[in-house]
């Protein structure tokens, strides 16, 4: 395994960006910002992640693919089309996406349709149409599991992976986003074992966080860190070791003051239970990172 988060840092250096990877104890990262048209900076970003033996996780694109709108619609799966091309120029393990959302306003909202047949249908449309534009050589092309748009369950990934036929079309998993009721909070553990033995031949990258299932009615899942909710990470790390070793866990959705100790919980459980995370093989400072 190898665990990554998508560092905010003031410098725009590769090599910068790399080196603090490793010093803040993560071997896998999201990708920085770069587009197919800036060559010596993809060789930049290839050169110094590759010198510090840190993973380029994903490069996301985070858009609307599902927009009523079909101009607006064909201008993002355009996008999707360029990045994907992008990260597979770096070299990036995946690029990374949601199926959209029929809301005009808000890219990731709930909508009564996000579920239907017809998104399910524009879905495999669209990632098709990325896929077949681009013909990834390195890259995976994938969609986020998500509580309100495709794919919601285990079942509805299957089926998106089954129409979609592709090679390159991959698994990013987050299996919180895909807790939404009570039976799977509190059975989570099930859940997770589920999640890995039926999708885990297809999946390249992870996201890892937490929730609570709080008293309001009438149900309230809150998102949180790692460590302050109810996922058993327990499971979900033994899960994550039967995966090829470069698999990564991306931290996400926290302060960058909150990402250490989520780091360090990880680890934690980790080394509970008598797993490790791949340690680069730069050699930074002991004391910098775990």
């Amino acid at each position: 395994m190898r665990l990554g988060v998508g560092l905010n840092l003031q410098s725009d250096d590769p090599e910068v960006i790399a080196r603090s990877y490793v010093e803040q104890g993560y071997s896998a990262a999201v990708c920085p910002e770069v587009t197919l048209d800036q060559p010596e900076r993809i060789k930049a970003i290839q050169e110094a992640f590759s010198k510090y033996d840190v993973l380029l996780a994903e490069m996301g694109v985070w858009n609307n693919m599902l927009h009523p709108d079909p101009t607006v619609r064909t201008d993002m799966v355009q996008k999707n089309i360029e990045v994907l091309a992008t990260a597979d120029e770096v070299g990036v393990l995946c690029c990374v996406n949601i199926a959209g959302s029929f809301d005009p306003q808000l890219w990731d909202a709930p909508h009564p349709m996000n579920l239907s047949a017809e998104a399910f249908e524009m879905t495999v449309e669209n990632v098709s149409k990325i896929l077949e534009a681009v013909k990834p050589q390195r890259t995976f092309y994938t969609i986020e599991t998500m509580p309100w748009s495709i794919p919601d369950s285990i079942e509805s990934y299957l089926d998106l992976i089954e129409a979609v036929d592709h090679p390159m079309f991959a698994v990013h998993l987050d299996p919180v986003n895909m807790i939404n009721s009570p039976r799977h909070y509190y059975h989570n553990g099930d859940f997770l074992r589920e999640c890995f033995n039926r999708l885990g031949d297809k999946i390249v990258s992870v996201h890892a966080k937490d929730l609570i299932l709080t008293g309001e009615l009438t149900v309230y899942l809150k998102e949180v860190g790692p460590g302050l909710g109810g996922l058993d990470y327990h499971t979900f790390l033994r899960e994550m070791d039967k995966l090829p070793v470069d698999t990564p866990l991306i931290l996400e959705h926290l302060p960058q003051e909150a990402y250490s100790p989520a780091r360090d919980y990880v680890l934690a459980v980790a080394d509970e239970i008598g797993l490790s995370f791949y340690q680069p093989s730069w050699d930074v400072d002991p004391g910098s990172r775990r």
